[in-house]
């Protein structure tokens, strides 16, 4: 992008009419019907043979993939409750991937229009739902000038994209996920709720990755106000700005910021572990061989950084695994990207994969 955003697709790419109405229809209903919890499962062999009980909280059921189901649904709830959102009007939100998705569906099943602005991480899966949904994306080309992060470019857009509608008589609203406290709620009222609920109750230790810092946060608040001694441990992407860390390349989406968001600032974490990319695309390879569960980039850096834990103790360990992998097909899981955008190989790959766990990132 250099100046104005440009919508990447043409509309006539978009789903016809009838179709998005039968979606609508169909999805209107099913959404509200289906339970709001999502599976919380013990996996018993990435740690072997520590005597970790070790479990997972798979946000990849929710009904748009990923934990930014929550999100989305809290935005949305919070623009209503306000009055800043009706039906009928126009949301616009920046995005990397997840919560891009979840806004489209959400949004066509309550009758308001969409259009997301993404960068050129996002995965062609990611935009190709985004569309499927009715949503319209606009596609930041190029960093922001100043800091040299595509996130500050993509909000930068989405104001501009919010004024332009405003001066041709549309209603638009930014949800702001990087500032919006609902992104918080969400978690505190689901999440962490869930987890806490669950028949093997609140963990000794959850694991969480982090980028607006709103699941982190919101599992927090819940742990505080029923004063559950819980510690929490956020992952961050090396080159993320977060936890005063150093701006760097993070070649995956889905954790890390280039830019702190407002959310961030309050965050406050027993522990922080950067995890690299090509660890983050280890520990999801790994996690697909040991327990065949297929997950997303942050989930990956998750695993890895719970598989350089202390892990001897007898302990519970909680890992938010915020979407599944489906979408990192040509990314994560492809050896040809790993070797192009990484720099390692297959043979090399395979043997960190293989390794005895918190063995493997010492393979460098």
């Amino acid at each position: 992008m250099t100046g104005r955003a440009e919508p990447r697709a043409p509309a006539q790419q978009l789903p016809p009419p009838a179709i998005l109405s039968c979606i609508r229809q169909v999805t209107g209903h099913a959404l509200s019907a289906l339970p709001r919890a999502t599976p919380l499962v013990r996996f018993a062999h990435l740690l072997a043979p520590s005597p970790t009980y070790l479990s997972a909280k798979l946000e990849s059921f929710n009904p748009s993939g990923s934990a930014k189901d929550r999100t989305a649904r809290a935005l949305l709830r919070s623009g209503f409750e306000s009055g800043d959102l009706r039906r009928g009007d126009h949301v616009v939100e920046s995005s990397s991937g997840n919560l891009g998705v979840a806004l489209a569906q959400q949004c066509l099943t309550l009758g308001l229009s969409f259009t997301c602005v993404v960068d050129p991480r996002t995965n062609r899966s990611t935009r190709a739902l985004i569309s499927a949904y009715g949503g319209h994306i606009v596609d930041v080309e190029q960093p922001d000038p100043v800091s040299g992060d595509f996130l500050q470019a993509r909000i930068t857009a989405v104001e501009q994209i919010v004024r332009e509608m405003a001066e041709t008589g549309v209603h638009a609203w930014w949800p702001n996920q990087y500032a919006n406290v609902a992104n918080i709620r969400a978690h505190a009222e689901g999440t962490m709720r869930e987890i806490a609920e669950s028949p093997s109750g609140p963990p000794d230790v959850l694991v969480v990755a982090t980028s607006t810092t709103g699941t982190l946060q919101g599992c927090m608040r819940y742990a505080k106000e029923h004063s559950l001694d819980t510690r929490f441990v956020a992952v961050d992407a090396v080159g993320s700005v977060l936890f005063d860390g150093d701006r760097g390349c993070r070649a995956l989406p889905g954790f890390g910021a280039g830019v702190a968001p407002a959310l961030a600032a309050s965050a406050a974490p027993d522990q922080v572990i950067k995890v690299s990319a090509l660890d983050s695309v280890v520990g999801c390879r790994r996690l697909v061989q040991r327990e065949g569960y297929l997950a997303g980039a942050s989930g990956g850096a998750v695993v890895a950084a719970v598989e350089h834990f202390d892990v001897d103790r007898d302990e519970s360990i909680c890992m938010v695994l915020h979407d599944g992998g489906e979408r990192y097909l040509d990314t994560v899981y492809s050896d040809s990207w790993v070797q192009t955008e990484l720099g390692c190989d297959a043979a090399e790959l395979t043997a960190r994969v293989q390794a005895a766990p918190g063995t493997w990132g010492a393979l460098r």
